[in-house]
């Protein structure tokens, strides 16, 4: 699962633990508003009020 933050983060989790997976993704100036896992899941693209959009590989 990924989540945007008020602080300008994006953050990969692990459900069945809860606990996330590695550090925050760091790249916006602004809100995260919107995050979306490409079909394969191999690409997470990520929005933000400072009217960009992120592209993040998250394959591990």
């Amino acid at each position: 699962m990924a989540t945007g933050s008020r602080d300008q983060t994006v953050r990969l989790w692990d459900v069945a633990t809860r606990s996330p997976i590695g550090g925050p993704l760091t790249d916006h100036t602004n809100v995260v508003g919107a995050v979306a896992f490409s079909p394969d899941g191999r690409l997470l693209a990520t929005g933000s009020a400072d009217a960009t959009v992120r592209l993040w590989e998250v394959v591990r």
